[in-house]
């Protein structure tokens, strides 16, 4: 790998047939691009360049030398700026788990695919706890606090909960004044898909507060 570094310093004095230029458009010494080129020698076991008090010429071997490098570095050029592509457009495909009511954020993400064309959005719609590492997820959003050590966090947002019916089943069961009153309606709760238990109600009266429900 030493002698990679040398290759740029090799190409310079092959163009400028002079360590003394070479070494100027470096910020290296003529000595430090002379030895640079010493011990590329030295490791290839040819002699790259014909010296003399007043001018450096290239030998058949640091001809086709040179035609190597220069591919070489192109290569490396081109590695290069692949590389600062990716980090200037992002692309690829991008895993995402989102809860079922995940649908509601489908004009979010519209606007995420027309920012970003480059990027293949796989989707996947589920209330259970997915592994993330485990089944390829990059992004995933739940409620809650995340349990796995491992992952970063970021809040994108808050809600709150709201208690709804519709005005023909208040018609028929009647609008409920206190939150004794819930235990005779017909209350819908969510199931936890991996547990098969039901979540409570978060509800708590506040005696300062009367209840008040969204119906």
């Amino acid at each position: 790998m030493d002698s990679l570094g040398a290759l740029p310093i090799f190409i310079q004095a092959a163009e400028t047939r002079s360590f003394t230029v070479a070494g100027q458009q470096l910020g290296l010494s003529a000595s430090a691009v002379g030895k640079a080129i010493a011990r590329l020698e030295g490791r290839l076991g040819v002699r790259l360049f014909h010296r003399s008090t007043r001018t450096i010429t290239l030998t058949q071997e640091g001809h086709l030398f040179l035609a190597r490098c220069r591919r070489i570095l192109g290569e490396v050029e081109a590695a290069e700026q692949e590389l600062a592509d990716t980090h200037a457009t992002p692309s690829g495909r991008l895993r995402v788990s989102l809860p079922m009511v995940g649908i509601l954020l489908m004009p979010a993400v519209n606007a995420f695919i027309q920012a970003y064309p480059e990027i293949e959005p796989d989707l996947d719609f589920s209330d259970r706890l997915v592994d993330v590492i485990g089944e390829g997820f990059d992004v995933v959003l739940r409620t809650g606090d995340a349990a796995d050590s491992r992952l970063m966090t970021r809040i994108v947002g808050t809600f709150h909960h709201r208690l709804v019916a519709s005005p023909a089943y208040l018609d028929c069961r009647g609008i409920p004044i206190k939150l004794a009153d819930l235990a005779h309606h017909a209350c819908l709760r969510h199931r936890y898909p991996t547990t098969g238990k039901l979540e409570a109600w978060p509800l708590r009266q506040d005696r300062n507060r009367p209840f008040e429900a969204a119906l």
